[in-house]
């Protein structure tokens, strides 16, 4: 059968880690690409030695790790630093996600998740997902959950929430929604179902049946040639 990828994003606080949490435990197959972009300005990466190169050594600790605040402030000032940024970063993510997925291929997963935070706001990995999953909350609990997470007034929540695409604008981009604005159950009960639905998906359906075909195919010729050798 064939794998299929599913994107899955949300906004700031709208609970996508919940979602998560839920669906490894259900034994999903989950790509974090937050987690990869950590990963590949470590020290010893190629985007690491790039990154210093054109940033300078100002950006790291004394440990040589790179202040990810230092440049945040750098990038968040000077927009073509940011696509710089990009531009090195980005491939290193994608070779790293692919090699991810060719692991869950061969290890015959069905489907495979990728978090990817700004999915619906970059748009460029959308056409490579089969499916793509927002986790939506209302905005009125997303601004409250947000202070709270966060220890932020009011207007710093705001200025968050404003430098993303609206959670209702993604809503309309995404073939599933999850509805977090309730209770831990009732998302758990949204992801099942989800998870069930994907599990079953007509992909697999004519897959098996292709390959149910060429399996009967060749158990009526295996008859056929032992009818002819026998008689």
């Amino acid at each position: 059968s064939t794998m299929f990828l599913v994107g899955l994003s949300g906004g700031i606080a709208s609970g996508k880690s919940t979602v998560v949490a839920v669906l490894r435990e259900l034994g999903c197959a989950v790509i974090d690409a937050d987690v990869i972009a950590r990963e590949v300005v470590q020290p010893h990466f190629k985007a690491y030695r790039q990154i210093v190169h054109y940033f300078g050594t100002e950006i790291l600790f004394e440990s040589g790790e790179i202040n990810r605040e230092a440049l945040g402030n750098i990038i968040f000032s000077h927009p073509e630093k940011r696509q710089l940024l990009n531009s090195i970063t980005h491939p290193e993510i994608q070779k790293e996600m692919l090699k991810q997925i060719l692991k869950y291929f061969m290890l015959g997963y069905r489907y495979v998740i990728l978090d990817i935070p700004l999915l619906f706001e970059t748009n460029r990995l959308t056409k490579f997902m089969k499916y793509t999953v927002l986790v939506y909350c209302d905005p009125p609990m997303q601004l409250s959950r947000l202070m709270k997470r966060n220890g932020l007034s009011q207007a710093e929540a705001e200025a968050r929430i404003a430098s993303q695409l609206p959670l209702d604008e993604k809503r309309k981009l995404a073939s599933h929604i999850i509805d977090n604005s309730g209770d831990r159950e009732s998302t758990r009960q949204q992801v099942l179902r989800l998870h069930a639905r994907l599990e079953d998906s007509l992909d697999f359906l004519w897959a098996r049946l292709a390959v149910g075909t060429v399996v009967a195919g060749l158990g009526g010729l295996v008859y056929l040639l032992l009818r002819h050798f026998i008689s």
